[in-house]
């Protein structure tokens, strides 16, 4: 992190700062659940390697209980957002001013090439389409190319100056990149916290949101399994969501894991909708102590 963002996040006021993309799995609706289970004093760096939507991360700077964070994704629009909303978000207000809910030009915002586009430009291109779509999803065809079809919203609002500006401060306490988790992780030591919120395990043949990130299959799962275990066995503070499957259960057996319920509230069909069973895996092994920082 350069000495700029450093200074200004040491002088930042209260943050009021709030997720402004809506993205599939968001943690909006289990935000106490998840934060109950961090510890009371969070030291270390706060390491997120599939940001998404970024709620867990949001809060806890709004609540200032992280003071440095490192944050990742695999989807490099996702990242490059953040990364200008955090470095040029006047830029990006600015940017997103010559955006309108009308159909021809969601269009035509959608078949512009990111990569031609400035920083602040693209960011407010992804934040315009995630708003205007339909759904707020997320969606690229075989070829990379954002394919999600216009939402029909009736006034959505397409600009938040100030939830931005809040996002701003917020994020200037982070180091973001497009990575792996593996790579995020490396560097991981005792009395860090993580939060690993991957693409989940499928709970049917329908119900799979690889496309936010990629390919994320069960080969991805286990050796995000494995990367889990290792983080525990630091001492490293260590959390995990998933869906709540016969896979997720195996690959987790020995550590401590909570059900909880949520809503999906991402899906083409209203009747794909409703309550589903997540799982909260804690890295602490079952009958076993592995340091103060799993225990808290």
């Amino acid at each position: 992190m350069d000495s700029s963002r450093a200074a200004s996040a040491r002088g930042r006021r209260k943050l009021g700062a709030a997720p402004f993309l809506k993205w599939a799995g968001g943690k909006g609706q289990l935000l106490e659940l998840i934060l109950e289970r961090f510890p009371r004093e969070i030291d270390g760096t706060y390491v997120e390697p599939f940001i998404g939507g970024g709620a867990v991360f949001f809060e806890l700077a709004r609540t200032e209980r992280i003071k440095r964070a490192r944050l990742s994704d695999a989807n490099a629009e996702l990242v490059a957002t953040y990364l200008a909303v955090r470095d040029d978000v006047e830029e990006v207000i600015r940017a997103l001013g010559a955006h309108v809910n009308d159909e021809e030009h969601y269009y035509a915002v959608r078949d512009l090439d990111p990569a031609a586009l400035s920083p602040a430009a693209r960011a407010a291109r992804t934040i315009f389409l995630n708003r205007v779509g339909f759904n707020g999803l997320y969606r690229v065809n075989s070829k990379g190319r954002f394919n999600v079809p216009f939402g029909r919203y009736k006034n959505p609002k397409i600009c938040d100056p100030e939830g931005l500006r809040g996002a701003s401060r917020a994020l200037a306490i982070a180091d973001i990149a497009v990575a792996d988790f593996e790579e995020t992780c490396r560097d991981v030591a005792e009395g860090d916290v993580v939060y690993l919120d991957p693409p989940y395990v499928p709970t049917s043949k329908t119900a799979n949101f690889t496309a936010y990130s990629g390919r994320f299959d069960e080969a991805e799962h286990r050796r995000l399994a494995a990367t889990f275990a290792r983080l525990a066995d630091l001492g490293a503070f260590v959390l995990l969501s998933n869906s709540d499957t016969p896979l997720s259960r195996e690959l987790y057996a020995g550590f401590k894991i909570a059900t909880v319920e949520a809503t999906r509230l991402i899906n083409s069909k209203v009747d794909g909708r409703g309550a589903v069973s997540e799982v909260l895996v804690q890295g602490l092994r079952v009958g076993r102590r592995r340091g103060a920082a799993l225990t808290a």
